[in-house]
């Protein structure tokens, strides 16, 4: 037997076919265009993009041995974006991405009505332009027919797991997203959709990570190559997955993506300090293993990384790595050249590179770069254990895990040994 993993981004989707001890027996990739109609604006062409993903499995699908044919699917997906759909699966417009503006125009009414403190202690976020909630505000008064017709608004991995013939149903990871939900009652609250003036019954049914909630349809099974009767899983938020595959499931460890948003993902059980968490500019998430929550340290960085890389397309990042001089690079880069997270969620500013001479290389500075992607998440990192959450561990993922001098510099910066499983694709 073997089991499908969807993981559908923002920009592509990567479909894995794991067998029973870990393996990837199959694997297939797809990318997308991101539609940005006018300045501010930007979304998914939802159709389009169901239809790139179905191919995307059907790919990886038909590459199964026989011998191991598909128990199970699930997907995981980007956090905040809604796709309205109606109870036939008719797809009825596009998704919403969390860097489109629109929306924005309702955050200081709501936050005067309800402070962020407040929303924090309902929800474990604060008020912010990404979330799903004001996306469908402004879709409820700019787009009224489309938000009437709309059954269920689900997020991406509700979205295609409706589509693989799943009931509707939104997990508790990625319900969060969205700013209506309660992480104490675990479920979605009547008091942030009176709020918001939203109506309940469009959003789905809450699951936990894990659970069954369909099998794969004729038609989807057509589309798909997944045999019909595939039992659907509940994903999770992407990064909460990518923990779960690394094994990062105990209070005290934590994950530690090293991809386009270098992220760790520390895990706890107890909500000590949450005034705190909020002061540092986290939030609180349920982790996708039951009974614990996590929390995200992240930036885009990644990007610089691969910016980098791309001025000489031809080498890759090790090979640039090992020209380097031993130990710290002695450069100092301010990496403000993509939108930074906790805790200041910087975006407007430009970056720097310090201390050059015409003896610096072009391995000095991709080791500048790493380094300071590195002491970006150490500003926060060293002050968790105020907040009640002490990391003991992280293991890794993501392109930057297969570099060895990676690992190192991250590392040290951060004091923690970091592990690497065997199997990166988590």
């Amino acid at each position: 037997m073997s089991f499908v993993g969807i993981d559908a981004g923002t920009t592509g989707c990567k479909v894995l076919v794991f067998s029973e001890n870990g393996t990837v027996l199959s694997q297939a990739y797809t990318e997308y265009q991101i539609q940005r109609s006018q300045p501010g604006r930007a979304e998914l062409d939802s159709t389009r993009v169901w239809e790139q993903i179905a191919s995307c499995i059907y790919q990886a699908a038909v590459r199964v041995p026989p011998e191991d044919p598909p128990e199970a699917a699930a997907v995981v997906s980007l956090g905040e974006a809604f796709v309205p759909v109606t109870k036939d699966r008719e797809i009825l417009g596009p998704s919403l991405l969390n860097v489109d503006v629109r929306g924005n125009e309702y955050l200081q009414e709501l936050e005067e009505r309800l402070s962020s403190h407040e929303l924090f202690s309902i929800n474990g976020n604060a008020w912010g332009e990404q979330y799903g909630a004001t996306k469908l505000m402004w879709l409820r008064d700019r787009e009224p027919e489309l938000y009437d017709r709309t059954d269920w608004f689900l997020n991406w991995s509700g979205f295609i797991s409706f589509m693989l013939g799943a009931e509707p149903y939104a997990d508790r990871t990625l319900a969060n997203r969205s700013l209506l939900f309660d992480i104490h009652q675990q479920q979605w609250s009547d008091t942030l959709l009176r709020l918001c003036g939203l109506d309940k019954g469009k959003l789905p049914p809450i699951a936990p990570s894990g659970i069954q909630i369909g099998e794969v349809s004729q038609e989807a099974s057509r589309r798909t190559g997944l045999p019909k009767g595939t039992a659907i899983a509940a994903g999770a938020h992407d990064q909460c997955a990518s923990a779960l595959g690394c094994g990062v499931i105990r209070s005290g460890e934590a994950f530690y993506g090293l991809g386009t948003f270098p992220c760790i993902v520390p895990v706890f059980g107890e909500l000590k300090h949450p005034e705190k968490l909020m002061s540092l500019g986290l939030n609180i998430e349920h982790h996708a293993a039951d009974d614990l929550f996590v929390s995200f340290l992240y930036h885009m960085g990644g990007e610089i990384v691969r910016w980098y890389r791309d001025l000489e397309p031809s080498r890759d990042i090790s090979s640039i790595l090992e020209e380097s001089r031993k130990g710290p690079s002695g450069l100092l880069m301010l990496p403000y050249l993509t939108p930074m997270g906790p805790p200041d969620f910087i975006s407007d500013q430009s970056g720097m590179l310090l201390g050059m001479t015409v003896h610096t290389t072009r391995s000095d500075i991709l080791k500048a770069v790493i380094e300071a992607n590195a002491m970006a998440l150490l500003e926060v990192f060293e002050k968790l254990p105020e907040a009640g959450i002490d990391v003991h561990s992280l293991r890794t993922a993501g392109g930057g895990s297969r570099s060895d001098i990676t690992m190192q510099i991250c590392s040290s910066i951060l004091g923690k040994p970091l592990e690497r499983p065997n199997v990166t694709e988590s």
